[in-house]
């Protein structure tokens, strides 16, 4: 049975709240129980489009969370894909980048993709779809992370965040762990940064950038 639908962020201010209800999107979705923060936006236009951006984010966390990869295929944009960026820095010539019928059929891919190169070593990352998504998109449960911002980046390390040059039309919502253990400080960070591009009434999944504390 699938998980049910998680809570609409508790900190969204009532007017934004207001307007998600009324907001037409492709796919019903909730947005994460979490402190949202926002770029500073004309007020009226940024309610409309924080609302559904962030509700599209959610339902997209919400198939991740339920493994519902023929529901996360619908999000993706179907002539761009998406592309998967293990480590922060964005980069074309070596991220992976699918389809969505590639997304759609994810369980069922056994190929061994390269996705990058590991952190602290340097060995390439050499992984099925399936293991790639465990280990570099969904390494934890973001329907619950503490903290959402909206084009905001909540933390960052020593890797280059270039999300916004190498996205410069797109928005993106960051799902993010300061800090999974109090007593690591910080040192085991992660964050799944989902970046949209918005078309007519609605919002296409085109990147998928994790990000963790990095040596």
């Amino acid at each position: 049975m699938k998980r049910a639908a998680i809570p609409l962020i508790l900190l969204v201010s009532g007017f934004v709240l207001g307007l998600l209800c009324s907001v037409s999107l492709r796919h019903p979705a909730a947005a994460t129980p979490a402190a949202v923060i926002q770029k500073e936006e004309t007020p009226s236009e940024s309610a409309v489009n924080t609302a559904s951006l962030l509700h599209t984010a959610a339902a997209v966390t919400n198939a991740l969370h339920d493994q519902d990869y023929e529901t996360l295929s619908t999000y993706v944009h179907p002539t761009r894909g998406v592309t998967f960026t293990p480590y922060s820095t964005v980069d074309f010539q070596r991220d992976q980048n699918f389809t969505a019928d590639q997304i759609k059929n994810l369980s069922l891919d056994t190929s061994t993709y390269t996705w990058g190169y590991e952190d602290g070593r340097g060995e390439s990352i050499q992984m099925t779809m399936s293991e790639y998504f465990t280990r570099f998109v969904f390494d934890a449960d973001y329907t619950q992370a503490p903290k959402v911002g909206v084009d905001q980046i909540i933390t960052s390390g020593n890797a280059l965040e270039n999300l916004t040059e190498a996205y410069p039309d797109c928005h993106f919502v960051d799902f993010c762990y300061p800090s999974r253990d109090p007593a690591n400080e910080g040192l085991d960070w992660c964050s799944l940064k989902l970046v949209f591009l918005g078309e007519k009434t609605s919002w296409y999944l085109v990147g998928v950038v994790h990000g963790e504390w990095t040596i």
